[in-house]
């Protein structure tokens, strides 16, 4: 069954990788879009290593491209254009009350073949401290608010990004009831801070090549982000990054079949405690010479291990009359700003041990 799933999932991959190469005939500088991802938001329901311990199943250099706030026109409409002449696709979360502004622009953005999530209904500038009735109805108030502008059913993804990073356990059980995906981000654009294009596509590049892959995260309803984006996209096809879509799973549209190990955020590493020295079981050693000296005879009768042992601390000096005479005269012709930090310095000193690491013989 499995294998199946993989066939039918491939097709639909090569198909969409077919689309995309028809759509970007005759622009061979066009970045375009690498690839489809197909996530099903019951089986991983948070991603993004900036909160959550899964990221998006994402290869080396691979980008995936969300904008949040929108829609704003003319922001929001520069930023499409730019998309479509690079053969890119994104994924916008939109605030219900934008949606309810603009309508239109919504369904522009689902035309053109982009993906749709939500952010709330007004977007709380710090959505962790609401309680749980706000929250959950700023949650649902904005599924409900996008939907209308849609006017589609089925045309929104389950995603949902919380507005600053501002999640509450109440909310993330709440999207998980509903079998949606909250999205976090893997590298954060800060272009809502006041920046330069110049400085959104340095800020970006930098971020993408130090993470190596992920979820970028920028706003279209910034000005700057706008002007940065042809700059930003041109740039990432020079240094080898490749733009990745996500979609979520539906009855015709089976998951992309992955590893549970490509979700990690960050990969498992060796255990490094206990530490356990390699023996050769069952030898034991050869019986000392008649004669032998006595350094033969202390030899280990078995393997060695090394294992964690507590020293205590040795006794402090007695503290005699004319040392406390003499340290305290130190003390007072020491700044109070010096004697702190010399307490603090001795602290450690008056600890009652440390660890070491003493050889065990069996």
């Amino acid at each position: 069954m499995r294998r199946v799933i993989a066939v039918v999932a491939a097709c639909i991959f090569n198909a969409n990788l077919a689309m995309a190469a028809e759509e970007c005939a005759g622009r061979p500088n066009a970045i375009g879009t690498s690839r489809l991802i197909v996530v099903d938001p019951a089986e991983h329901g948070r991603i993004g290593s900036m909160q959550y311990p899964e990221m998006l199943p994402l290869a080396d250099k691979e980008v995936v491209l969300s904008f949040d706030d929108g829609p704003l026109p003319p922001y929001t409409g520069r930023i499409l254009e730019t998309l479509a002449a690079e053969c890119v696709k994104a994924t916008f979360f939109m605030v219900g009350d934008m949606a309810q502004a603009y309508p239109d622009w919504v369904r522009k953005v689902y035309n053109a073949g982009h993906t749709i999530g939500t952010h709330s209904q007004n977007h709380p500038r710090f959505f962790g401290r609401l309680n749980d009735e706000r929250a959950l109805g700023e949650i649902d108030g904005g599924i409900a608010s996008v939907e209308a502008a849609l006017g589609e059913p089925g045309a929104l993804a389950p995603f949902f990004r919380f507005p600053g990073f501002g999640r509450t356990d109440a909310a993330e059980r709440h999207l998980a009831a509903r079998a949606i995906m909250t999205w976090g981000a893997d590298v954060p654009g800060d272009d809502w801070e006041r920046s330069s294009p110049a400085q959104v596509v340095a800020r970006a590049l930098d971020r993408l090549e130090t993470k190596g892959r992920g979820v970028l995260l920028l706003h279209d309803i910034k000005p700057g982000t706008a002007l940065a984006l042809p700059v930003l996209l041109r740039e990432l096809k020079a240094r080898g990054f490749r733009i990745v879509h996500v979609v979520p799973a539906g009855p015709e549209r089976p998951k992309t079949v992955t590893e549970p190990v490509a979700w990690a955020s960050h990969p498992a590493r060796a255990p490094i405690w206990p530490v356990v020295l390699a023996v050769q079981p069952n030898v034991s050693p050869a019986p000392p010479e008649p004669g032998a000296p006595a350094a033969a005879l202390a030899a280990p009768l078995g393997p060695k291990l090394a294992i964690p042992i507590k020293i205590a601390a040795e006794p402090r000096a007695s503290a005699t009359p004319e040392r406390r005479t003499a340290a305290a005269s130190t003390r007072r012709a020491r700044p109070a700003r010096v004697r702190h930090a010399a307490m603090r310095m001795r602290e450690p000193e008056q600890s009652s041990g440390w660890f070491r690491f003493l050889n065990w013989f069996d």
